[in-house]
């Protein structure tokens, strides 16, 4: 059974495409730093909140028009969804291997942007309503951590 052929029969067996679930964590990122729920979601895009769950999940797929709809309301490039993917499933979709540099790192993964501790940092400054208080709290939380 060659690759695709396997990647295909699993797909069948109800296990949902690791591309899907990629997108899937996309999109509740994006939900949960912007505060809103999935049944507000699912009001803004004309959908139940399990549909929300299932393409969150990744066990439902999200087709192109679905996609633009995301990226309209939760106000992103559609991009986005695909951004921080792993190389070991954007190099083996292609059909070309990368070497060097490029190869696959597993093992390396940065959870920071779905911590807790993030998201609540996040949605507290969003909640400041003024854009040069917003701003200050930026400055001072970028002059806190290292040079770069």
């Amino acid at each position: 059974m060659s690759r695709g052929d396997q990647s295909e029969a699993g797909e069948r067996e109800g296990r949902p495409s690791p591309i899907d679930v990629h997108v899937g964590s996309r999109i509740r990122l994006r939900r949960t730093l912007m505060g809103m729920s999935q049944e507000r979601l699912g009001e803004a895009l004309g959908l139940t909140f399990q549909q929300v769950q299932k393409y969150e999940r990744g066990v439902n797929r999200v087709g192109a028009s679905r996609l633009f709809d995301l990226s309209r309301v939760l106000d992103v490039p559609i991009s986005f969804f695909f951004d921080d993917m792993p190389d070991s499933l954007t190099g083996s979709q292609g059909g070309s291997r990368r070497v060097g540099f490029a190869e696959s790192q597993e093992g390396f993964t940065d959870d920071t942007l779905s911590r807790r501790e993030t998201l609540e940092l996040v949605r507290a400054y969003y909640r400041i309503s003024d854009p040069s208080v917003r701003k200050r709290v930026f400055e001072l939380i970028k002059s806190m951590g290292p040079q770069e």
